[in-house]
């Protein structure tokens, strides 16, 4: 998933409550793939100016990067935007500060909201982004999350797996489509988020595959293995 809000052993437990999951092989964050990023190409990065909520910093932290403070006067060695539903204006306006001196920063993801069904628009970390770049005139080094291949490159080695051996089902065409494409895998779009059937119409690169919700998918699979 691209909500980097969790870490990876919180969505863990949300699935575990709800009897899905019990492998926490089987969840992968966009705040993974940014701890996997910073420790392979940034590896002298260890203080992290974290634009994320606590249990994003928990699982940073947990991996060897420290979060720094706020209100800590010197540099940060990079400067972290994630989904951030604890965000603050003094929060924003330093991470701002760090960027404008140019220090190194990545992004979580590109997502500009997260969908809900309440009467509310939750900013997402693409929207932050954009706040920052208009206000420092710099965008990041690197967005990460999907659609950047890094999100399926853990998975597929520790499957096993070959890219077109994997379907990647979502409800974005500019992040799970593209990201399928990406990568050579099979594009699936579900029309119960963000992307209708009229946003397919005039995709320039289409979905292999578009399915009204998760159950259709469900038995189009059942479908193709009697076939096997």
């Amino acid at each position: 998933t691209n909500n980097s809000s969790h870490s990876a052993s919180d969505y863990l437990s949300r699935l575990q409550s709800r009897g899905v999951s019990d492998d926490f092989g089987e969840v992968y964050t966009s705040g993974l793939a940014a701890i996997a990023y910073l420790k392979d190409r940034l590896p002298e990065a260890r203080n992290v100016y974290l634009l994320g909520t606590d249990s994003l910093s928990r699982e940073f932290a947990a991996n060897g990067l420290r979060p720094v403070a706020i209100d800590e006067l010197g540099p940060p060695d990079v400067v972290v935007a994630a989904f951030d539903t604890e965000l603050s204006f003094e929060k924003l306006c330093r991470a701002a500060y760090w960027v404008k001196r140019g220090t190194p920063y990545i992004a979580t993801h590109p997502d500009r909201i997260c969908p809900t069904d309440k009467p509310t628009v939750l900013v997402d970390c693409g929207a932050v982004c954009a706040c920052i770049a208009t206000a420092t005139g710099r965008e990041p080094d690197v967005v990460l999350g999907k659609p950047h291949p890094i999100m399926l490159e853990g998975i597929l080695a520790t499957h096993g797996l070959q890219p077109h051996e994997l379907a990647m089902v979502g409800d974005r065409l500019y992040t799970d489509i593209a990201m399928a494409h990406a990568v050579g895998a099979v594009g699936t779009l579900v029309l119960t988020g963000e992307a209708q059937r009229v946003d397919v119409d005039a995709c320039s690169v289409p979905p292999d595959l578009v399915v009204d919700d998760l159950a259709e998918f469900g038995r189009l699979l059942i479908e193709s293995r009697k076939t096997l």
